[in-house]
Order: C-alpha cells, then structure tokens, then sequence
C-alpha cells in the first residue's frame, strides 16, 4: 500500500528508504526478458544508455516576455530529464531507452509515440493505469525568469519501483543514467540502486545527472518550480550515498554543492573526489563546462574544458539535458573529455537559443553542421541555414515514397456542378467516397496519401485522418490565381495555426522562369511567405510548380525554375512538378535539388487530367530520377466518376470501385520493375 507524503525537510529525514513499501517478486531469468519485450540481450542489439526518472509533458508558454498568468496558449513537448536525455542522445545517434512510467491516457500515449518517432527505445515504459502523466507548465518572462509549475501530485513516473527495473533489460545497455529527483521518493530511489547494481555487476557504467530541484524534495511551494538551490543537509546526506557507484557524475555548481553538502566549490568537488573516483564534469552555463578526471586541482580552471559558444540566452529550461546529450555522445563512443566537453557546450547552447527541451535538442549532422559553418546569429533560432537542418532531421516520419490521389480541386468540381446547388452540396460526400478508394487500394499500406482541401473536404478530412500513417496535404491557394493569391486570408499565420501538425501544406504556382520579371518577383514573395509561416508553426510544405500551361517547357525549364525558387530561400519539403519529356530534364532537376537542399523529401509528379497512357509514359521518364519519390494524380483518377456520380448515373460503391480501380493501376505502373 502506497502512503502519499507531504515531503518536507523533517520527513526527508524520515528514514527514506522505509516510508513506501511495495510487494516484491522474485522472477526467473526468462520471465525477467518477458517483462522488456522486444529486447534481446546479443551485441548486434546492444543499447548505448539506459536513462531512468521523469517523463512529463511540457506546456510552454509561446507568448515571450510575459507572466505565467497571462500566457494564452502553449506548445506541447516531451519532458522531464532522463526523458529528453533519451531523446537527445538518440538524435545525436545513440542507442537509447527510457525506464519510467506514464498514465493510461492521451498524454501517456503521446509520449510513447514520440520517443518511437524519436527512435527511443520504450520497452522500459510502464503504462500506470492508477496514476495521470505528469505535466509542466512554463513561461520565459525575461531572460533571468522563468515560472513553471510541476503537476506531479500523485503522477505517474513518481510511482516507479523495483517491479519496473528487469535485470536483462538493465544487461543490454552499456550505461545506465540515474537522475538525483528520483532518489527523492523511496519507491523510485530503490528502484534506481537497483539499476545502478544490476549495471555495475555487469561492467557497465553509471551515469548521475544531480539534476535538482529543491520543491521536487519537499523544500519549495508550487510557485517555486524554477528555484534551483535551497540547501539541505537532508537532501546531501542522501546523496553522498549515490556518488561511491557512479563512473560520470554531471551537474551544475548548485547541484555540486546540494551532492556534497559543502558551502563553496572547491570543497564541494573535493568532497565528491573522497567518495568517488568517477568523471566530474562541472556545468558553469555560457562559461561552458570543466571536466575533473582525477584529483581536484587548487586551480579550478586547470581541469579540462571544453570550447565555449556565447549565444543569447532565451530559455535555460532542457540546457542541461541537451547539455548532457552531447557530453555522451562523445564519452559512451570514446572520445576525449575535451571533445565531448565542446559537444555538449554546443548542444547546450541550442538548447538556450530555442524555447522547448527535448525537441530543440540537436540532431547530429546539425550539430556537425555547427560546430563546422558556426553561426552568424548569437541568438541560434534565427540562424536559417541551422534550422533548415534541424527541421529537416526531425520530422515525424520517414517518406521514402510516396503514391497520393489528389482531390483537393475545388474550381473543377464546381464547373462540373454547372451551379446546380444540389449537385455543389454534395462535393463533400464525393470526396469521402474517394477517400474510401484510396484506403482501399492503400490497403494498410505505407506510402499512400491524399490531398484533400478544407472548402468542400472536411468530412474527408477526417475519414483520411482516421487511416494510420496516411499523408494528407491540403492547399491554401486561390484556385487558378496568377499571380498567386491564398484562398480565404491572406493571413497565414492565423488559418494555418489550426491545422493538425502531420498535414503538409500545399501551395500551387503557375511559374514559368520566362515570365515578366515583376510578376516572378511578386510570386516568389508569396511562395516566400508561405515557407515562412510553414516553418513558424512547424508544417510541412509541398510546392507545386507547373510552368508548361504559361510557356514552353525545355530540357531546363523546371530547374530553372526552381533555382530561382532555392535562390529567394525557399527550402520545400516536396516538390508537386508536372511530367518531363525525357531523363535530360530529370536529370538537371535532380542536379538543382541535390545541390541545394540534400534534405528535400523529393519530387511527387502530378497528373494534369492527362490519359492513364500518357501518364504511364511520363512515369517512365521520371523513374529515371533520383529525387521522385511517386505520384499525386487526381482527374485521370476521379474526372469521369464525379461527373457521372453528381449526375446521379451511378452509385457511391461504383464510383469507389471505379477510382480504386484507375488509382490502383496507376500504383502498379509505378511499382513496376
């Protein structure tokens, strides 16, 4: 039976490791292996790092410069120490897993689904079905304050025990990280020896974060979430009995003095050196870091140190995680103190520059992009190049090609209603019955998508949006507007913000690099703002460039076009290009993208009403390329079945054969060898 404390000073001096008692059984090896599912204990498999301790969900605050109280909506992240350490480490190309535990609800199963998409290992996360997620929430009020309030009444990964640690699962991993706010709680600090004996009993290391935070021990109110040292002889004694089994001990200068119960630095690491013999690594914020690999020098500047990265401070809340992120990198692969003090300076210092934690972190061809180009920018996320970067190695998913029937016409549709108001009010049910069709022949499939617009799509939208990983995209241009014009506002920002964060944003311009040179200007302005808000709300973006309908289409037509296009800074994620004449043109279009955004997904081709055989043709060609990724066709596919369907000539199941059937066929032109 679990007895909930109100923690304070006295009851930390309570005999921790007696207050919660939890049942206890004892397991076999097999059983043990059964528990981690999906985990075999063989070299090909072997983890870098374990992490261990909190896994919250993040509520910031995206008005700057305000108080916590008068923020009006927040952005949404994974949280808690080892949990973006998790992340951070499997970004920069570790093998990471996370042990802790979350709710049975909505925000548990995000966090499980993130760390997938991030390439953590969840075989650790135990579903509580008792206890809710915990969250935060946090404001950046200045560049010195920054309120937050920890929800962890009773939460989830607070209620981790020795049940949830498998010895097998422990055996994989050739480190495991220990956090200091687990050791707060019994349950979850024996839990944590527990691993920390599993490990050392089979070589492998341990790795403290002190991590603390003095109201998570019972020493703050709830308003003093962002207090980040408050002495305590209790909370010191406790854990001097953590640093005798560690190998790294990481934190800043107030975590080194809560570790070691000492009044000043120097005798605080010299406290910590009597009982450890492990790697010290001392966190001094933009002074970046120093590494005590021996014994403590008079001279605190005489360890070893990293390079050093000023950049504008904008939220210090995840620095240290990113922070520790880079200094494992280096250290679990071997590399210097000082090579792995640089990284993780560096990874700390995007981790300032930006607002959230875990999904600011570093990738690790971003972090090498750094630490090669630098940054003309101090504050790192207005840095382009940078961003671009980062952008492009952390979407959600992998895309590596890509078969969409697209219906997101809305002028078509309406020509063949003739303005019969009956036959206009039913384009919404028709573009249901195609979405019914691409399911069909997706069939569970990876691979496939639509578009869809939200005019006369939304009941599709949300047909399409209940089919897993189905790509959806939706337009936001005026249909047939040369110059570009955007259906509804102009006002991005504000119709964008609404939409689900996997619909790709699509834009279509009718571009030809021979037009008058002010109307190109006034179309790559367009196109320009509609990447810009794409990247702010963090959308993808396809643009869709047909240049054959407004002039004549050479070998060199489209990549000329979307030279010019890259030339303005503007970075797609996927290009929508009409059917090229022969592999020439391909391939100088392969040479633009290649060349100016290796990250781009690639080229999907689309249909223009042609004839399934001269689409066939045109398939031939483009499989020539490297960059295209597959199709997205609509009329070839849908033109003749809408126009008998609202005449009321046929039924809604054979206007579904009928577009599965031409879909279909069109899947197996281009999956053919």
């Amino acid at each position: 039976m679990l007895r909930i404390l109100v923690w304070n000073e006295h009851s930390i001096l309570n005999e921790i490791r007696t207050c919660v008692s939890f049942s206890v059984t004892v397991r076999s090896p097999e059983e043990e292996q059964a528990l981690a599912p999906g985990y075999e204990n063989t070299k090909d498999n072997k983890l870098d790092v374990i992490t261990i301790g909190r896994a919250s969900v993040d509520l910031y605050g995206q008005q700057i410069g305000t108080r916590l109280e008068d923020v009006g909506s927040f952005a949404k992240s994974v949280g808690g120490c080892p949990t973006n350490i998790a992340v951070g480490t499997a970004r920069l190309g570790l093998k990471s897993a996370l042990i802790t535990r979350v709710g049975d609800e909505q925000m548990g199963r995000f966090i499980r689904e993130q760390l997938v998409r991030e390439g953590v290992e969840t075989a650790g996360i135990v579903t509580d079905p008792e206890r809710l997620t915990a969250l935060v929430l946090l404001a950046v009020e200045n560049d010195k304050s920054f309120p937050l309030i920890f929800y962890r009444d009773n939460c989830a990964d607070a209620a981790l025990n020795e049940d949830d640690i498998h010895e097998s699962f422990i055996k994989s991993a050739r480190a495991v990280l220990v956090t200091g706010t687990h050791f707060a709680k019994p349950n979850s600090d024996r839990a944590q020896r527990k691993a920390m004996r599993i490990a050392r009993a089979n070589g492998s290391k341990v790795i403290f974060d002190i991590d603390y935070r003095p109201n998570l021990w019972g020493l703050a109110g709830h308003d003093a979430g962002d207090s980040r040292y408050i002495a305590s002889d209790a909370v010191s004694e406790h854990l001097k009995t953590v640093l005798p089994e560690c190998d790294l001990i990481v934190g800043t200068e107030e975590e080194v003095l809560i570790a070691a119960g000492a009044a000043d630095i120097r005798s605080a690491l010299r406290t910590i050196r009597t009982l450890s013999s492990a790697v010290i690594v001392l966190k001094r914020g933009p002074m970046g870091c120093i590494v005590y690999e021996g014994p403590i020098p008079d001279d605190l500047e005489e360890g070893i140190v990293g390079k050093g990265f000023p950049i504008e401070v904008y939220n210090v809340l995840g620095a240290g995680d990113a922070f520790m992120s880079g200094f494992l990198r280096g250290w679990l692969r071997g590399e210097s103190h000082q090579t792995s003090a640089t990284w993780a300076n560096a990874c700390g210092a995007f981790a300032v520059s930006r607002l959230l934690c875990a999904p600011e972190i570093p990738t690790w061809p971003e972090l090498q992009y750094f630490l090669e180009h630098g940054s003309t920018e101090r504050a790192l996320r207005k840095d382009e190049a940078i961003n671009h970067v980062h952008w492009a190695t952390t979407r959600r998913r992998e895309i590596p090609k890509l078969m969409a029937l697209a219906i997101d016409h809305r002028s078509q549709l309406e020509d063949m209603a003739g303005g019969d108001a009956g036959k206009l009010a039913r384009i919404p049910d028709f573009k249901v019955l195609a979405v019914r069709a691409a399911a069909q022949v997706a069939n569970g499939r990876d691979g496939f998508g639509m578009l869809l617009d939200d005019k006369y799509g939304r009941d599709a939208l949300y047909a399409a949006n209940a089919l897993p990983d189905f790509w959806v995209a939706k337009p936001i241009e005026l249909p047939g507007s040369r110059p570009l014009q955007f259906e509804f506002t102009q006002d991005l920002g504000s119709r964008l913000v609404d939409w689900p964060v996997d619909h790709c944003i699509k834009v279509l311009c009718f571009f030809h690099p021979d037009d008058p040179a002010e109307l190109r200007q006034v179309q790559i302005a367009k196109l320009r703002s509609a990447f810009d808000a794409a990247r702010k709300i963090g959308r993808e973006l396809l643009v869709e460039i047909i240049a054959g309908k407004h002039g004549k289409l050479s070998d060199d037509t489209v990549a000329r076009a979307l030279t010019e296009i890259y030339d303005a800074g503007i970075k797609p994620d996927w290009w929508k290009l009409e059917p090229q004449a022969n592999a020439a043109a391909w391939a100088a279009t392969d040479a633009v993208i290649e060349a100016r955004d290796p990250f781009c997904r690639g080229v999907v081709l689309l249909g223009l009403d042609a004839p399934q055989a001269a689409l066939e043709a045109g398939f031939a060609a483009a499989k020539t390329a490297r960059t295209v990724k597959g199709f997205a066709v609509g009329r070839t596919i849908f033109g003749d079945v809408a126009r008998k369907w609202l005449d009321e000539q046929t039924s809604d199941e054979e206007a579904v054969a009928e577009m599965a059937k031409r879909f279909g066929a069109l899947v197996a032109i281009w999956e053919r060898p």
